[in-house]
């Protein structure tokens, strides 16, 4: 069997590296995926979801140098089974866990809109570069400093 979810957001916060016992580096963030829809009454509505994101190894490292909060992301990842818990109130809440395979950074360094690299846990195979270029950036218009390595 085989699950995969897809979100674009932005960070809620800074990322957060830390390493296993073992030396494994990982890296922890929160991403808010805002949703705008027509309720009943033909008001509009916004809705924010959080999902909170673990990459492991090299992307964690990359996502860790080159992440800060409120950049916009997409993150291709597998959603771990939710952990419900208690908030204060006593009302049950669910935390939704991603672990990231791709992360693909939307925002430019010191931008919020535009730019963009994608980066995938390894072994996973590199995307084809024909087409991982944004709608609205011409591969002739990125230059050596658009990308990181």
């Amino acid at each position: 069997m085989f699950q995969q979810i897809t979100l674009v957001g932005n960070l809620g916060r800074d990322p957060e590296m830390r390493y296993t016992p073992s030396g494994v580096p990982v890296t922890s963030f929160s991403v808010a995926v805002n949703k705008r829809y027509q309720g009943q009454d033909g008001q509009w509505q916004d809705k924010t979801i959080w999902f909170r994101v673990t990459a492991w190894r090299k992307l964690a490292e990359t996502a860790s140098q080159y992440l800060t909060k409120g950049s916009k992301v997409l993150v291709v990842g597998e959603l771990e089974e939710p952990r419900i818990w208690t908030d204060r109130d006593g009302q049950a809440q669910a935390s939704l866990d991603v672990t990231a395979q791709t992360i693909r950074f939307l925002s430019s360094r010191g931008d919020t809109a535009g730019g963009g690299s994608d980066y995938q846990r390894e072994p996973a195979p590199a995307p084809a570069r024909g087409n991982s270029t944004p709608a609205n950036t011409p591969a002739s218009d990125l230059s050596d400093e658009d990308i990181p390595f």
